[in-house]
């Protein structure tokens, strides 16, 4: 790594586009300060996983984690869509915020499809441009070739491609720089750490930029991919969007200095600083939530005859923390009357909050819940 090169600027008539060397080789790891950040990041990340094991209906909270990378993701990207929005139906959503709405869907979606792909389909170039199809579908970027590497040189900053931040490589290489990273992938002859290889992962796909629109959205998206691809994590419950965009500076900071200066070793500690920082903090979240639930679950206990109902919604509201008196009377089967006393019951135990402030087309928010996510 001390003599690592990321690649060569080529002069492309009134500019230069960047060329990055193969990454599917030999790797040496020297540097004991990495090392040493690499045990933390795999101890964090095993506590994770143990951690996600032993809670009851784990798949209940996933939902929620997604969401959040999905917001935060979108967010690095320029969408301003928060949680308590994405929670909405879409008719509800102000029509100026719908296309910002949607991409934050596309995300959920894409993920959700690849993490099931994940069972029949390893990790690969056909499951990125399937990721990159689904979050593409009806926004911003829809007649950009979705599911389809580019045929043309793209850009990064600037109006034009001769003022621009940075030039990717020429559209030509794209298959042969995706197929390089494929094989860095799956190649076990030679042996290197799998953080690291995902952190180098991330990497070279953002430099290779092999699409029009959303290589960032699905390059982020393709951390948790890995991790659970190579059964790092057996379930997906680790997304650094949201360490991403916290540190926004120094993760483009990071990036171009591999690029600019060679300095991978700068991009791989802020990435495992981010692996145990996010782990950790995911443990607390979950953690919160288990305590949260035994609260909750108390409380509902008072009502009666209406617990059961009761609970049936509080397992709705874990997936998906906003509900409406419609919702409801669905998820319990009871009358539009008995909905409304339900939702007065667990608005008074404090569990749902209003937050419309109408008369007509309430929704209510498992508030308590929501706030661990932010």
């Amino acid at each position: 790594m001390k003599h690592f090169q990321s690649g060569r600027f080529v002069q492309q008539g009134h500019y230069k586009s960047f060329q990055p060397h193969p990454i599917s080789r030999a790797w040496a790891l020297d540097n004991m300060e990495l090392i040493q950040l690499l045990g933390q990041a795999d101890r964090e990340l095993g506590r994770l996983d143990m951690y996600s094991e032993y809670i009851p209906n784990v798949d209940l909270f996933i939902s929620m984690h997604v969401l959040k990378e999905a917001t935060q993701s979108s967010k690095i990207e320029g969408t301003q869509t928060k949680m308590e929005e994405a929670l909405l139906d879409k008719e509800d959503v102000a029509p100026d915020k719908r296309d910002d709405w949607q991409e934050v869907q596309n995300y959920v979606k894409a993920m959700n499809q690849a993490i099931a792909r994940l069972k029949k389909l390893p990790f690969s170039a056909r499951m990125i441009r399937e990721a990159h199809k689904t979050l593409l579908q009806g926004v911003r970027g829809k007649h950009k070739q979705p599911g389809e590497f580019r045929q043309s040189q793209n850009w990064i900053g600037g109006a034009t491609i001769n003022d621009a931040v940075f030039v990717p490589p020429v559209h030509t290489s794209v298959p042969e720089l995706i197929a390089d990273l494929e094989t860095f992938v799956h190649d076990e002859t030679r042996h290197f750490p799998e953080l690291l290889k995902i952190a180098m992962v991330h990497y070279q796909f953002e430099t290779i930029h092999p699409f029009l629109d959303g290589n960032g959205r699905v390059g982020r998206l393709l951390i948790t991919l890995y991790l659970v691809s190579k059964g790092i994590l057996k379930r997906p419950v680790l997304y650094l969007s949201d360490f991403f965009e916290r540190n926004r500076t120094h993760y483009y900071d990071n990036l171009t200095l591999v690029l600019e200066k060679n300095d991978l070793q700068q991009w791989l500690k802020f990435f495992l600083v981010g692996i145990t920082e996010t782990a950790k903090n995911s443990i607390a979240t979950f953690d919160k939530i288990l305590k949260l639930q035994q609260k909750v679950e108390a409380e509902i206990g008072t009502l009666g005859s209406r617990t059961a109902n009761a609970q049936k919604v509080v397992h709705y509201l874990y997936q998906r923390p906003m509900i409406d008196a419609a919702k409801v009377g669905k998820v319990t089967g009871v009358s539009p009357a008995s909905a409304y006393k339900l939702i007065v019951d667990l608005e008074r135990l404090g569990i749902l909050k209003e937050i419309t402030g109408g008369k007509r087309g309430k929704q209510y928010i498992f508030d308590a819940y929501l706030k661990l996510f932010k």
